[in-house]
């Protein structure tokens, strides 16, 4: 095998400290060698913890270190674009959290970006490649349901804090880009389409301005994708597929544990998914791309029609009529 790829860490969100760098240092072909953050002593302290070898107080100077290949990017999502177009220009791939972007506007500058660069960009959609969706995407394709026609979801959670970044609109928060991006992103998955027109409803804080409850139904050629999310409801979350022969459910879609199997259950049956660590994947996936030059698991391509799907539903809320995503 090849040398890992050299990734640095923008920032020092809690999905980082917690989630993704852990998973990116048990990889075979990753290595964080550096994190930035504009307080420098919480860079330091965050790469002691972690035993990151390098720390510095400002992105701009985690972007001009050579040795870096490579940057995650899990910044607050208004600061999803310009960081990951900052980052291209130094030369570095860039793996981006959700949602890639405010809009599908701001979402297009990236690949004018990437195409500029010659960089790798992509959207951090860790689910797109656990085991247990690949596998749900190839029963759906083997027929073992029928033909797919309905995909379901429900994902929720309670956040009022008013400093969170969930809570702060002008930073892109609220329900659907936080976690309404997940069904968005696996019913085009499952359904291997992309929906002609959605209908959207949204609730708003009357306080923080964000959507705390937004609900929507995709309309796809072959079958419908209804969804609920809130960040002011209790925890839970559930997917189901329903097709002319068959059901699936997904017992645990998205917070995948990475210390027990996952599990899917097909009618009466039931797969089970040896443990595995999704961001250890995820992480993984991406650098051996870069490393070996092969495809990459997502294409920026289809962060941009995500973010036109979420586009729709924003609009149709606000129309009260069926909106087409914009291609």
């Amino acid at each position: 095998m090849s040398s890992k790829v050299r990734w640095g860490v923008l920032g020092a969100a809690k999905i980082a400290v917690e989630k993704v760098i852990p998973a990116m240092q048990q990889g075979e072909w990753s290595e964080v060698v550096a994190m930035a953050s504009r307080d420098e002593t919480k860079a330091r302290d965050a790469a002691g913890r972690l035993g990151v070898a390098r720390a510095y107080g400002s992105y701009e100077e985690l972007l001009a270190d050579p040795e870096i290949e490579a940057v995650y990017n899990p910044l607050p999502n208004h600061l999803h674009v310009p960081w990951s177009v900052r980052a291209a220009e130094a030369g570095k791939h860039v793996l981006c959290e959700k949602p890639v972007a405010l809009d599908a506007a701001e979402a297009r500058t990236l690949l004018e970006a990437r195409d500029r660069t010659g960089v790798r960009i992509q959207e951090a959609f860790m689910v797109h490649t656990h085991p247990q969706w690949v596998g749900v995407r190839e029963l759906v394709r083997a027929g073992r349901i029928g033909s797919l026609r309905a995909f379901e979801c429900h994902f929720s959670f309670f956040n009022r804090d008013p400093l969170n970044i969930r809570n702060r609109r002008e930073w892109g928060g609220g329900a659907l880009m936080d976690i309404g991006c997940y069904p968005v992103h696996l019913s085009r998955f499952v359904f291997g389409e992309e929906p002609r027109r959605v209908l959207g409803l949204v609730e708003r804080d009357p306080e923080t301005g964000v959507d705390r409850l937004t609900s929507a139904v995709l309309e796809y050629p072959s079958g419908h994708a209804t969804f609920t999310c809130s960040i002011q409801m209790a925890f839970h979350q559930r997917v189901q597929l329903f097709g002319t022969s068959g059901r699936i459910e997904v017992e645990i879609p998205f917070n995948a544990p990475p210390d027990r199997p996952t599990r899917v259950f097909v009618d009466d049956e039931t797969h089970e998914f040896p443990a595995c660590n999704q961001y250890t994947i995820q992480g993984d996936l991406f650098s051996r791309a870069v490393r070996e030059d092969t495809p990459q698991p997502i294409p920026l391509e289809d962060a941009v029609a995500n973010m036109a799907v979420i586009d729709a539903v924003f609009r149709s809320a606000e129309s009260g009529r069926w909106e087409t995503p914009s291609s």
